[in-house]
């Protein structure tokens, strides 16, 4: 009896927690863009610029860039810069990964541009300007992975192809959860294309 006790405590422990981090991750900033055209798997956006914090990375995997990368970027924006400023965390969480140069980007709150934010740290830290662009981009659920990068990627630019849109540069994966929330994620997969307003 003590035994089920404890474990029906447990239990609801790890649902308020959940429930926690969900309610959580809603109040944290999205990147701002305007939703220009729905189709039915996909929808094309336009992202205005932005500043934000990138690190380069010699990473071929998903798992090899996910971890180190936000550790060094988390470490920028809790204190990790010469004014020890904290900055709040955003989504989503943008990476791309390629076989000669992978990178990993925070977006900065829409309250910062370049010119008011602390200098990293870190000297692989790089604050930016993201250009003005137009997306396409498809979503898909879960705890995103390497297999599902390529799969949704394979996809999107399958539909792209199929709608006569030409695609340039590399696909991305925007996350939008912390890996500590088991339900309720969020995944993306956006490449910019060639789109007359």
């Amino acid at each position: 009896m003590k035994i089920i006790i404890v474990l029906l405590g447990l239990i609801t422990i790890f649902v308020a927690f959940q429930i926690y981090v969900i309610m959580s991750t809603k109040k944290t900033e999205v990147q701002k863009y305007t939703i220009i055209k729905q189709y039915n798997d996909f929808e094309i956006r336009h992202y205005p610029s932005a500043t934000i914090a990138t690190i380069n990375s010699n990473a071929k995997t998903y798992k090899e860039l996910a971890s180190p990368g936000f550790q060094k970027l988390a470490g920028y924006i809790f204190g990790g810069n010469e004014t020890s400023q904290k900055i709040a965390m955003t989504a989503p969480v943008q990476m791309v990964i390629d076989d000669s140069n992978s990178t990993m980007s925070f977006v900065m709150p829409s309250s910062f541009t370049n010119n008011k934010l602390p200098q990293p740290n870190d000297s692989n830290v790089n604050i930016t300007t993201s250009p003005d662009e137009y997306v396409a981009v498809t979503t898909f659920g879960g705890f995103a992975s390497d297999k599902d990068i390529k799969k949704y990627s394979e996809k999107l630019l399958t539909l792209l192809k199929d709608n006569n849109l030409s695609t340039m540069g590399n696909f991305r994966l925007y996350g939008y959860n912390p890996p500590y929330q088991l339900f309720n994620r969020k995944n993306e997969i956006v490449v910019a294309v060639y789109w007359n307003p």
